[in-house]
């Protein structure tokens, strides 16, 4: 039985990229990307879902805040329109720079997945690539690290499901620390997808 995958993006669409690929190659198990949601009307994950031919939906906060509603309006909305266009069995955020609120969170309880670029308990928020690589400099990090875990409305403290450790190698730049935590992002984001879906996980 096909399980349907929303997949919430904001910009390039790399691991969006990785998702479509790994689907074309059987690496999704039972899963199907039905929907590509952006945040951002100029992110190229658009266009790697349209070459895709996989529908997508586009809905900017700007929007809502100019028409004088909220982020909570925002939230609610969005989930009411995935909810009743996709019945979802997975909702993946790849790259979806929008912290959702319990307007969402709480409708896909169990069903949301986040890929952020550090490890459990670590540089929990927004930055954490140029934070890790400031506290590497410093001295105080030799490793930092990637990992997939389930949505709740505290910011990325969720259940993790996979995680990987990656090294801070001397002499590194941030854009080499940058690149080789995108290609471990690239291949655990996939297996992720296929354990939930597979394996029946649990947010608890």
């Amino acid at each position: 039985m096909t399980k349907k995958i929303v997949v919430l993006i904001s910009g390039s669409g790399s691991n969006l990229q990785a998702l479509i690929d790994a689907e074309r190659q059987g690496e999704l198990g039972s899963g199907t990307i039905t929907l590509v949601v952006s945040n951002k009307k100029s992110a190229y994950g658009l266009t790697r879902a349209a070459e895709a031919s996989i529908p997508t939906h586009i809905r900017t906060l700007k929007e809502y805040k100019d028409a004088g509603k909220t982020r909570e309006d925002f939230d609610r909305d969005l989930a009411e329109y995935i909810e009743e266009s996709q019945h979802p069995d997975l909702i993946v955020l790849a790259g979806w720079m929008h912290i959702l609120s319990p307007a969402f969170v709480d409708r896909f309880r169990g069903k949301i997945i986040n890929l952020h670029p550090a490890l459990p308990g670590e540089l929990d928020g927004a930055h954490a690539i140029d934070r890790a690589y400031s506290e590497f400099k410093a001295g105080e990090r030799t490793k930092t690290g990637v990992m997939v875990h389930f949505v709740i409305p505290e910011v990325d403290k969720g259940k993790p499901i996979l995680t990987q450790d990656i090294p801070c190698v001397e002499g590194d730049s941030l854009e080499d620390l940058e690149n080789r935590i995108h290609v471990v992002e690239h291949e655990i984001l996939p297996k992720a997808v296929k354990l939930v879906l597979e394996d029946n996980l649990s947010v608890a």
